[in-house]
């Protein structure tokens, strides 16, 4: 059995990607703040060695002193100096004369070659050969010296680590603490979320009255708007459901309790029955059955409207075979069928609920108008139009006794209900269609319609 997963936070996902993208700077921050701290403790000790011999220089009436015995007491101190400060690096210097003769040797520094040339310098000195970054630079007054002032690489390079850790230190403690106000900030930001979604779950989809729309966050103004236009009309669509079910109840209940008598007074009656009672009893159960066939096509259009994927399908072809299905019942009535059509309608839908809606319309017609009258299918696929009319085989008026479908403007009637037309207006809606008597051109009695896409939209917009 599988293991439903669990609902995934939206503050846990906006946390970690938040944190995600915190981390990955974070990252650049530190790896930038030691290549930093590289860089600028290269450039402050070079500046270091050039300064102290710009000192050396210029003070050339300081007294010299003179070059130490190696390993004697001013080597040995020069070796382990006196560190007072924790940026303090040891310094050697070296000064010749112009002759390449050693004047003043101090500092840890193995005596370096004598040469010509200024400026910065990497060398290796020493046995085992060790790299000592040095400045050199000559004297401008007579005598001329050449004064070179050295630096241990390893030293200058341990002070770069140690400042280039100073300098991203401060991304060490700012991550944990960035991340706690970021969590706290969004959890105070998903506020109005959780209240509006505490108010969508005590929403009540069986009264009118959808969610306050007086949240103060703009972004929520869709949705609010969005789940308002859903309540409303799935109210609106509950309230008919309620009414229609109300009338099938009421309009069934009517031939149940007629065909209830009528057949306790055939099992009362003490002479033969009456074939008038018969009739009556055989119109209420004929009366009872066709309101259930309706109930059941509005059950059968809700359920293939959520169970079935809409296709392609040709409303000509559809017509002509409820036309050929319906042929024996109009011959019987003594009505005519015919079809009028430009060739293919394909229109996206159900083929099981167009041909119940189709079915509906040429029954209605053929039932509610007296004999000789013509009922016609007339399909305009280049407007989207299917219209049903009725009309009289010749152009004569219609029959005193009124008989026939009730006038223009009238509700639709089918066994007094008009639940024919509640079917075909309901498929018209899961189509995205719309269904209305239209004004009947000449010739012609009565005429229903259906408009599909854009003739529907321009259908609406005009009264029937």
């Amino acid at each position: 059995m599988a293991v439903p997963r669990r609902p995934r936070s939206l503050l846990g996902q906006l946390m970690a990607w938040a944190l995600g993208a915190l981390a990955v700077l974070w990252l650049g921050l530190v790896v930038a703040g030691y290549r930093t701290g590289l860089v600028e403790t290269d450039e402050l000790t070079d500046g270091h060695l050039a300064s102290v011999a710009a000192l050396l220089v210029d003070g050339g009436g300081a007294r010299l002193v003179p070059p130490a015995a190696p390993g004697g007491a001013r080597a040995a101190a020069a070796v382990d100096p006196v560190r007072s400060h924790d940026y303090q690096v040891p310094v050697s210097v070296v000064v010749w004369d112009a002759d390449g003769r050693l004047l003043q040797r101090t500092g840890a520094a193995p005596l370096p070659a004598f040469g010509q040339a200024e400026g910065f310098a990497s060398l290796d000195l020493g046995l085992p050969a060790q790299r000592w970054r040095s400045f050199a630079r000559w004297t401008r007054d007579e005598p001329r010296r050449r004064v070179m002032v050295l630096i241990s690489e390893s030293q200058r390079r341990e002070l770069a680590w140690d400042i280039a850790g100073q300098v991203a230190q401060p991304g060490l403690w700012l991550l944990p603490a960035v991340a706690l106000a970021l969590g706290l900030a969004i959890r105070r930001g998903l506020r109005p979320l959780r209240a509006l979604s505490d108010d969508v779950q005590a929403l009540d989809v069986l009264q009118a009255q959808g969610l306050h729309d007086d949240h103060p966050e703009r972004e929520f103004n869709n949705m609010v708007a969005a789940i308002n236009a859903l309540v409303q009309r799935y109210h609106a669509a509950l309230q008919r459901e309620r009414e229609l079910a109300s009338e099938l109840a009421h309009e069934l209940r009517t031939p149940l309790s007629a065909l209830v008598l009528q057949a306790r007074a055939l099992r009362e009656a003490p002479a033969p029955a009456d074939p008038q009672a018969l009739a009556r009893l055989e119109h209420d159960a004929l009366h009872a059955g066709q309101v259930l066939t309706q109930l059941l096509a509005l059950a059968r259009a809700s359920h293939t409207a959520l169970a079935e994927a809409a296709r392609p399908v040709d409303l000509d072809a559809l017509a002509r075979r409820v036309l050929a299905d319906s042929a024996q019942a109009a011959l019987h009535a003594g009505h005519e069928l015919a079809l009028a059509s430009d060739g293919p309608f394909i229109v996206d839908g159900h083929a099981v609920l167009l041909e119940l809606a189709l079915r509906n319309l040429v029954d209605n017609a053929v039932a509610h108008t007296p004999a000789g009258t013509l009922v016609e299918l007339r399909l305009q696929p280049a407007v989207r139009l299917l219209q049903v009319c009725d009309g009289p085989l010749q152009q004569a008026p219609a029959s005193a006794d009124g008989a026939g479908m009730p006038p223009l403007g009238s509700p639709p009637r089918v066994l007094g209900l008009g639940l024919g037309h509640r079917v075909v207006a309901k498929v018209a809606a899961i189509h995205h269609a719309r269904f209305a008597a239209v004004v009947p051109p000449p010739g012609v009695d009565h005429c229903y319609q259906l408009a599909f896409g854009a003739a529907a939209v321009a259908s609406a917009s005009t009264p029937d």
